[in-house]
């Protein structure tokens, strides 16, 4: 990401106001707030991708709203470790995969970029067919052309990295803000059980083995690998301070940007699952399928309803795509010292997509598969997270406090378990409690 801006640019306008809020001599209130909202707001899209859409509408069709616990637990995961991957740039002046490459044997470095890469293209894969599917639904074209326009809208938007940071943030923002805004009016449209809502969000129930495999999915859309590299890599040059109180200053607005964005973001999710639930459920419970989903409300709930949820998966699929590609590059430089042009990065990792396609697998289910992947690389850079920002000789004061470290242990001990349950019913052995495949 580029870090050279023109004297009178938006990022060196927003740079000089952080400057003077953290020395005391300007800013109060939301508009104070609004100059720091940013990296976060980017990071949130990875948890309103395409793959959310997919797993959400499998989720709430089949299950009604008995997997929204599954929803909040993996946002409240992801506030979390977002967070503290927000401090370690802020912290560091570096990234995750910088770190990683600086203090962990070459070997594990190494396999870390692999698994990572892996992840990426299967994020990509999900954000850039969803967006895909969305444009060749709305004006009736082949999937191919949907393709084909998903990546020339990326790559454009992308070019407005040259401007530095602030751009892409209220281009993402407000993207973000579309989403949310499509499914408050779908929570119109459709009828939702409140009360149902409220029990299920809180009460964790597995019906049966498929349960089990779209949780693990809604925690691989939820909770994403390439956003936790991005969002340190977002932080580390955004605003740079040479003391510690600045730096705390720094953290405590980035943690209520976390907490802000991400509650809109499981939000989203929430009502996601709540729209499918209440047009699918009863009567349509094998909806699965994003194409599905869309024919379906039409005569359901009309074709503004129809409408709104395109338009929702159309700002999902390219803003996500965007920041997949940011998050690709992070990745790469910070792990094995390589940068490539963005068109080349959004190239190859166009490629997996038009593959599916090509094979003609479903797109729907290629994205639910590629969530189920990102949620057994999720670990790697939850795990590398806990061990860096515990460590004192790379945190200094800003190491994390006990009640930190153990919430950030016991949340990646449950994202390894959800996976165990996962690989134990694929191989068809008997959990207690679930049934068996």
């Amino acid at each position: 990401m580029s870090a050279v801006w023109r004297k009178d640019s938006l990022s060196t306008q927003t740079d000089t106001q952080i400057r003077a809020v953290l020395s005391g001599k300007s800013g109060r209130g939301l508009p104070r707030m609004l100059l720091f909202a940013g990296p976060a707001v980017v990071a949130s899209i990875a948890y309103m991708d395409p793959g959310n859409f997919a797993t959400n509408i499998q989720a709430g069709a089949k299950y009604g709203y008995g997997l929204l616990w599954v929803v909040v637990l993996a946002n409240g995961i992801a506030m979390l470790f977002q967070a503290l991957s927000a401090k370690l740039g802020i912290v560091t002046g570096h990234n995750l995969a910088e770190l990683c490459r600086a203090h962990f044997p070459r070997p594990v470095v190494f396999a870390m970029w692999i698994a990572s890469e892996i992840a990426a293209m299967a994020t990509d894969l999900a954000e850039f067919l969803g967006g895909a599917i969305g444009l060749s639904l709305l004006f009736g074209l082949p999937l191919f052309y949907g393709m084909v326009a998903t990546g020339i809208i990326t790559y454009a938007i992308l070019l407005f990295d040259k401007r530095g940071f602030r751009p892409l943030e209220l281009i993402i923002g407000g993207l973000v803000g579309l989403i949310a805004l499509s499914y408050v009016l779908e929570l119109f449209v459709v009828h939702v059980d409140w009360a149902a809502t409220a029990y299920h969000s809180v009460v964790p129930q597995l019906d049966d083995a498929q349960a089990a495999t779209i949780a693990v999915g809604i925690v691989g859309a939820t909770v994403m690998p390439h956003a936790i590299y991005l969002h340190s890599g977002l932080t580390q040059a955004r605003t740079v301070v040479d003391n510690d109180a600045d730096r705390r200053k720094l953290i405590r607005f980035s943690n209520i940007e976390c907490i802000v964005a991400l509650a809109l973001a499981g939000l989203v999710n929430m009502a996601m699952l709540m729209m499918a639930s209440g047009a699918f459920h009863d009567g349509h419970p094998d909806v699965a399928e994003i194409e599905t989903a869309y024919h379906t409300l039409t005569p359901l709930l009309g074709a503004g309803a129809a409408g709104i949820f395109l338009a929702s998966l159309i700002a999902s699929g390219v803003s996500s795509s965007v920041v997949g590609t940011m998050a690709g590059q992070v990745i790469m430089q910070g792990f094995v010292g390589f940068r490539i042009p963005v068109w080349v990065r959004r190239l190859v990792t166009m490629l997996p997509a038009f593959i599916v396609v090509g094979l003609g697998i479903d797109a729907t289910n290629a994205l639910v598969i590629s969530q189920v992947v990102l949620s057994f690389a999720l670990p790697i850079p939850m795990i590398a997270l806990l061990l860096l920002t515990r460590r004192r000789d790379v945190m200094g004061a800003f190491v994390n406090s006990r009640l930190v470290g153990w919430s950030a242990f016991v949340a990646t001990v449950l994202v390894l378990t959800l996976n165990a349950i996962l690989i134990l019913q694929t191989l068809g052995v008997t959990i207690p409690g679930l049934p068996s495949t």
